[in-house]
């Protein structure tokens, strides 16, 4: 809970998240881009994600920042300096440059309805060599299942180019 409201993980978030913690995307790492508007807001996002089990014993962050990223806290959560509202400004480049993963290695799921996200960083963030960027899923109800699979299908198709 958060106040009075109830904090919990989106069914498509949950099956792509438990599904990773199987090992069912082999190289596969999470992290997050958020836009969370203040400071607060930032505190219990990050306090959400060390709450909320993937499976029972393991959190998101268990998952996402200690095993993925050893440990290291690479989510850029938030709009305060460095970061701004404009995620493809500021979030990815520094996800591409703390990470070491290419644009085009990234597969973005965004919920925003405020404005449009997926287009930005869709049209900015993408690499020079290939021309290719982060692939994109608008959610503006938050990842459901089906979105979870489009952005598979979208993933996979770049590579069968």
């Amino acid at each position: 809970m958060s106040g009075r409201e109830r904090i919990s993980l989106h069914k498509g978030s949950l099956l792509a998240l438990q599904a990773h913690y199987h090992g069912e995307y082999p190289g596969m790492k999470v992290c997050f881009a958020s836009s969370a508007d203040t400071p607060l807001a930032e505190k219990i996002g990050r306090a959400a994600l060390k709450l909320l089990e993937v499976v029972p014993g393991t959190t998101v962050w268990d998952l996402v920042v200690n095993r993925d990223w050893n440990g290291v806290d690479v989510n850029q959560i938030g709009r305060q300096p460095p970061l701004s509202a404009n995620k493809s400004a500021t979030h990815f480049p520094i996800l591409r440059e703390v990470t070491k993963i290419r644009y085009d290695r990234m597969l973005f799921f965004d919920d925003c309805i405020w404005g449009d996200h997926c287009g930005q960083v869709e049209r900015a963030c993408r690499e020079s060599d290939s021309g290719r960027g982060v692939v994109t899923v608008r959610t503006p109800y938050g990842l459901r299942e089906e979105e979870w699979r489009e952005g598979l299908v979208k993933y996979a198709k770049l590579f069968q180019e």
